[in-house]
This record gives structure tokens, sequence and C-alpha cells, in this order.
């Protein structure tokens, strides 16, 4: 067995009753699982900023800063916006519930805590996060500029190539995430497309996850990369691949040929030869091919 292997999943414990710590801290030893505390928000800030644990137990009502609160600035961390964060509180109002949830958290049990219950929870989110880490690292290894947000259309993760394409364009994270929230609100299907952003941006919904994460795509008008994989997967020219991104962007050949500097009867003509390579008579056969394989990509 390797190192990797032999590694104990690491439960960050945060709670300011003595006796929760040690009844949870002897439940997690029993279950083969290591255990660090913290008494209250602040500690357990330092301690997961240090050590990055693989998911959070966290007391609701502490003094000074509570577990809202510190859910909510750990999730402003990237290291640690992943980690789930189960809650542990006697409070039991729905909206005691939502205010867990919308803070960060991704399950919530009620005191008195009981140990068998809370392993099992712990074990279905351990497993669930190890899912949704696998696809990040996946992406990150494709090059992709991909992101992800909750159902309500806050930000989760972000590949780094899109957080160097923010800096490229210079566009903050927390403009792009407003106007995902927006859009999001409004319930965009599959493949549909968020045009004039700032910076010349683009973001294409690819769908909900299975830990209902929503998936993006974040493009920059006439991407390079986009461009040669149209080029790549139907066999057209450069020209010709800049003329089909723009016709699944809904733009009319008027329209094409001022982006593209050309006139309109040249881009008939370049229509001509796409519908003839793509074996498609009109544009709207063309665009829904180009958006089935930009939503694949």
């Amino acid at each position: 067995m390797n190192a990797a292997q032999q590694r104990k999943d690491l439960i960050l414990v945060v709670d300011d009753s003595p006796d929760s710590l040690g009844m949870i801290h002897h439940a997690l030893d029993q279950a083969g699982l290591t255990a660090l505390v913290a008494l209250e928000g602040q500690q357990a800030l330092g301690i997961a900023e240090k050590m990055t644990p693989d998911l959070i137990l966290m007391d609701a009502i502490m003094p000074n800063l509570d577990g809202f609160e510190t859910c909510r600035r750990l999730k402003q961390h990237p290291s640690l916006s992943s980690v789930p964060v189960i809650f542990m509180t006697g409070l039991t109002e729905s909206e005691d519930v939502v205010r867990g949830l919308e803070a960060g958290g991704v399950d919530y049990v009620t005191k008195p805590v009981r140990p068998d219950e809370l392993i099992a929870r712990i074990r279905v989110h351990l497993n669930n996060a190890r899912m949704t880490q696998s696809a990040h690292t996946t992406l990150d290894r494709l090059g992709q500029t991909s992101f992800s947000t909750t159902p309500a259309g806050e930000w989760r993760w972000a590949t780094p190539q899109v957080e160097q394409l923010l800096d490229k364009t210079g566009v903050p994270r927390e403009q792009l995430a407003e106007a995902i929230q927006r859009w999001m609100s409004h319930q965009p299907e599959r493949g549909q497309q968020l045009n004039q952003l700032p910076g010349n941006l683009q973001v294409r919904y690819l769908g909900q996850a299975e830990n209902h994460e929503h998936l993006f795509r974040l493009l920059h008008h006439d991407s390079d990369a986009e461009l040669e994989m149209l080029k790549t997967a139907l066999h057209v020219t450069q020209r010709e691949a800049q003329v089909l991104a723009w016709i699944a962007h809904g733009k009319t050949n008027r329209e094409i040929a001022q982006i593209l500097e050309l006139s309109p009867r040249t881009v008939n003509k370049h229509l001509e030869q796409i519908f003839r390579k793509l074996g498609v008579e009109n544009r709207t056969a063309a665009a829904a091919m180009v958006i089935q394989l930009l939503t694949r990509y």
C-alpha cells in the first residue's frame, strides 16, 4: 500500500464545547479518520489555511465568530472553497438550515450528534468531494477554461486557465460572478451562451453536474483554441472557422462581414464552401452542428 492509500482523511472539528469535541474526536478515531480541533471560528480559519482538511464539521452557534460566518470566510479562500462543510447545531428551524446551506454548507446534523449517522454522512460527502476533485483535476490537465457555480449562481471553483483569461482581459472575477448570477435566474439551457460581457468575454453553459454544481466554459471572442477545434473537427479553413463561430453566436452575414472586415459577398462565398464541407443546406443546420461541438469541447 502506497503513502497516498495510507493517508487518513483529515477532518477539522469546530465546536466551543469540549464535551462535543471529545465525543466527536473519539468517533472519528474509531472510524479511522484523523481529527483536528478548533474551539472557535477564527482558530478554525487559521488551522484550515495551514493544513487543508478534507471535510469540516462546524458548530453553528459559537461566540465571537459563529459557524455561518466562519463558513462564508472559508469559502472565500480558493484552496478551501471546495472543502465540504457539515453544520452541527441544536437549531432545527428551517430558516437555520437554509442559513447553513446559503453559507456554503453541504449538510446539517442536529445535536445531540449520533456518531454512526455522523460518520455515514461524512463518508458520503468525502466520496462526493473526491469525485468532484477528480473532475476538476482532469479539466485542469486538459487546459480547459471551465468553472462552476452553486445552483444559485455563486462562484465555486475555476481552472487556472480561467484565472489567466480573467487576468489577461482585466475582468474582475466578482464582476463575472454577478453576471452569471443574473443569467442563472433566467434558467439557461445547456449549450446556451452569455455574450456581451466585459473584456470581450463569453460564457457557455455546459449543464449541471451530479453534485448539483452548474458547469460553464469561459471563452474569448474569436478564441484561438475554439477556432483550432472547429478547423480540426470540421476540416475547414481558418476563415471558415471564424465565420462558423460567429454564425453560432447568432450574427447575421452583414454583421459577420463587419466583424471580419469582409464584404457580404465574400461571407456568402465562405458559407457556400462551409455548407458543402459540412453536408448541410443552411446556416441553421451549420450553427446547430457548431453549437453541439462547442458544448462538448
